[in-house]
């Protein structure tokens, strides 16, 4: 099957429930109110592309490449990141929810997560050095052997995250979520 080539276009209200998105390589394209629920992505690169107000739950990203993408009020439930090509991977969300997928391994250095769910993720052995977790909430999620270091949590909630099991150095937390720190402890906090 030929690679397609696709630049700088939009495509909006894009239905691919049944029908993916054209085999290739999808470079600054813009992605707006789309369904992509349970399409396979599987080796479909996109490049500097943002998605807005899409719908990927449940997608296969088997060897998907996400290099410098943007995604704004999209829906990114049940999503194994970890099967996407690692190779430059670089993501932003903004407004998403994100709840029950997988960042298992990945490397997500200085990645931004702007008022999101992340209810349920898996952050083991991922590397979140410098990232940004702003009004997020991360019940239920994940992290044993992450590396958190640098990693902005002030106005995170809800997170359980063991000091002894992650990296942590210089990250930064508020005091109300000191709950969230010390509960392998089993300490009563007041």
């Amino acid at each position: 099957m030929e690679r397609a080539y696709i630049v700088d276009k939009t495509f909006a209200q894009e239905d691919y429930t049944e029908y993916p998105p054209a085999y290739g390589d999808y470079e600054n394209c813009s992605f707006i109110n789309c369904n992509f629920s349970g399409a396979d992505l599987r080796d479909i690169h996109f490049s500097e592309c943002e998605f807005t107000d899409c719908n990927f739950s449940n997608a296969g990203l088997t060897k998907t490449a996400l290099q410098h993408i943007r995604f704004k009020g999209c829906k990114l439930s049940g999503l194994h990141f970890d099967s996407c090509d690692h190779f430059l991977m670089a993501v932003d969300f903004d407004d998403c929810t994100i709840d029950f997928s997988s960042f298992y391994t990945l490397k997500l250095k200085k990645t931004r997560f702007k008022n999101c769910s992340l209810r349920e993720v898996d952050f083991t052995e991922t590397d979140l050095t410098a990232a940004l977790f702003d009004n997020c909430d991360l019940a239920l999620a994940t992290f044993d052997n992450t590396k958190l270091e640098k990693a902005n949590l002030l106005t995170a909630r809800n997170y359980s995250i063991d000091p002894a099991k992650n990296k942590i150095k210089k990250a930064k937390f508020a005091i109300a979520g000191l709950p969230g720190l010390l509960h392998t402890f089993d300490i009563v906090i007041e």
